[in-house]
C-alpha cells in the first residue's frame, strides 16, 4: 500500500509540475476564453473552470520545479563522473579500450578470462595476429568507417568464436573499443543441426536405394522368378520398416524437444513399469538366448514422472542389453535405493555381459546417429537414436544415466530417478 501511495503521490506532483511550468501560457489562455466568453455573453461555467487551473498552478510551491532540475542535474553529473573502467566491468562480454596507437588502456575482467596476458600498454597488433583482426585495427585507426566488425577465432586455450566489433569512443577522445561476442554456441548449435540433417538422409537415403534397386529389378531380370521375387519383397519390406522406426525416433526427439520440463506430479511404480518392460521384450529375448534376471529391491518403488517415458527409457537399454550383449547369455535389471547419496533417490541397472564398449566411445555414445559398430548397429536395426531419446527424457525427469563397461566384460547402464 505504501508503494502504491507514493506512486500517486509521484504522478500528482509531475502533474503539478507540469501545470506550474505552463502557468504563463495558462495565464494567456485564460485571458483569450474572458475575452471570447465576456463578447459573446455567454455562460461563465468555462471562464470559472479556467480561472480554476489558473489558481492551482499558481498555487504550486517554485521549489517543486527547482528541484526536479537540481535532481536531473544531479543524475546528468553522476553519469559523466562514471569512469570507462566502471563501464566496461558493467557488460558481460570482453571488453578491450584501445588508443590511436592500438594499446590497451583497459579491459574489463572478461577479456581478462577469456584472453589472458593482456595488460595496460600491450600492443593489440601483437596481441590479436589474425589477418581479419589486423586489417579491423586498421580500418578503425585510419578513420575508414567509424565502427565494423568481423569473425574471429580464438585458438588457445581453448576455441573459441567471436563476432568481433569496434568503434570509436566519443568525438575526439582518440580511444576506441572492441566488444567480442562469443558465437561458439551458436557455431555448435547450427553445426549439429547441420549434422543432424546430412545423417538422417543418408540413413533415409540408403533403405530407398535399396527399395528402389530391388524394384527396378522385380520389373526387369526377375520379373518371372518366383523365388527371386519372394527374397527381394522380403528385403524390401525390411528396409521399408527400418525406415518407419527411424521416423518414429526422429518424431519422438521432435515431441521431447517440444515439451517443457517435465514438473513432478504422477506417481511411477517402477517395479511395475520395470516388469511389465521385461514381459514385452521376452520374445527378442528369448530369439537371442538371452536370460532376463531380475534384481528389485524389498518395499515400495515410486518415483515421480511420466510411465510412457519411462517405460520407453528402459524399454531402449534392455532392448540395446538383449541385442548387443547377447554373447553373455544374460542381463541383469536391478533397482536399489541410493538413500546414502546427497540426493535420495532410485537406481536402475541394466547391465549385459556381452563384448563391452571401449572407453574412447562412452562420452559420445548418447548423441544422434553415434554407432560404436555401424554394421553391427544396422544388422541389429538400430537407428543410432534410441541412446539420445533416453537422454532427452531423463533430462525432462531431472535424471541422469551413467555408463560403466570393460571391454570383454559386458556394460552397465545405471538411470538414476530421483525419489521426490
Amino acid at each position: 500500500m505504501a508503494d502504491i501511495g507514493t506512486e500517486r503521490r509521484g504522478r500528482a506532483q509531475a502533474v503539478a509540475l507540469r501545470l506550474w511550468n505552463s502557468r504563463w501560457l495558462l495565464a494567456a489562455g485564460l485571458v483569450a476564453v474572458l475575452m471570447v466568453y465576456g463578447f459573446a455573453g455567454m455562460s461563465g461555467y468555462v471562464v470559472l473552470l479556467a480561472g480554476a487551473v489558473l489558481v492551482a498552478a499558481a498555487m504550486l510551491p517554485a521549489g517543486i520545479a527547482r528541484q526536479s532540475t537540481e535532481n536531473a542535474a544531479a543524475i546528468e553529473s553522476s553519469v559523466q563522473q562514471l569512469s570507462g573502467e566502471y563501464l566496461a566491468a558493467a557488460v558481460a562480454d570482453p571488453l578491450i579500450i584501445f588508443d590511436r596507437s592500438a594499446a590497451i588502456v583497459h579491459a574489463n575482467a572478461a577479456a581478462f578470462a577469456a584472453f589472458g596476458g593482456i595488460a595496460p600498454g600491450m600492443s593489440l597488433s601483437l596481441k590479436f595476429r589474425a589477418p581479419e583482426m589486423q586489417g579491423l585495427l586498421d580500418s578503425i585507426l585510419a578513420g575508414n568507417v567509424a565502427s565494423d566488425s568481423v569473425d574471429y577465432i580464438e585458438k588457445l586455450p581453448v576455441e573459441r568464436a567471436y563476432r568481433v566489433s569496434a568503434s570509436s569512443v566519443g568525438h575526439a577522445t582518440d580511444l576506441y573499443v572492441l566488444v567480442f561476442k562469443d558465437q561458439s554456441e551458436a557455431r555448435r548449435i547450427d553445426r549439429m543441426r547441420a549434422d543432424f540433417i546430412a545423417n538422417a538422409s543418408h540413413e533415409l537415403r540408403t533403405p530407398l536405394a535399396s527399395i528402389a534397386g530391388f524394384i527396378e529389378t522385380l520389373r526387369g531380370p526377375a520379373r518371372n522368378d518366383p523365388a527371386a521375387r519372394e527374397q527381394f519383397l522380403q528385403i524390401m519390406q525390411n528396409q521399408t520398416s527400418r525406415m518407419a522406426r527411424l521416423i518414429d525416433d526422429l518424431l519422438s526427439l521432435s515431441r521431447l524437444e517440444m515439451k517443457p520440463y517435465l514438473k513432478p506430479g504422477t506417481e511411477v511404480d517402477l517395479r511395475q513399469a520395470i516388469d511389465s518392460v521385461i514381459d514385452s521384450l521376452g520374445p527378442l529375448a528369448k530369439e537371442n538366448g538371452v536370460v532376463i534376471e531380475r534384481d528389485f529391491a524389498e518395499g515400495p518403488l515410486d518415483v515421480p514422472g511420466d510411465r510412457d517415458e519411462l517405460f520407453q527409457v528402459f524399454e531402449n537399454l534392455l532392448e540395446n542389453a538383449c541385442k548387443y550383449g547377447q554373447s553373455g547369455g544374460r542381463v541383469v535389471v536391478s533397482i536399489i535405493r541410493s538413500d546414502s547419496d546427497p540426493e535420495p533417490g532410485i537406481d536402475v541397472t541394466i547391465r549385459d555381459f556381452g563384448p563391452g564398449i571401449p572407453e574412447e566411445h562412452i562420452p559420445r555414445i548418447t548423441e544422434r546417429f553415434y554407432r560404436v559398430d555401424v554394421e553391427n548397429s544396422r544388422t541389429q536395426k538400430g537407428t543410432g537414436l534410441g541412446l539420445s531419446i533416453v537422454k532427452h527424457i531423463l533430462t525432462r525427469h531431472n535424471a541422469r544415466l551413467s555408463i560403466r563397461s570393460e571391454v570383454g566384460k559386458g556394460a552397465a547402464f545405471t538411470v538414476h530417478l530421483p525419489a521426490r
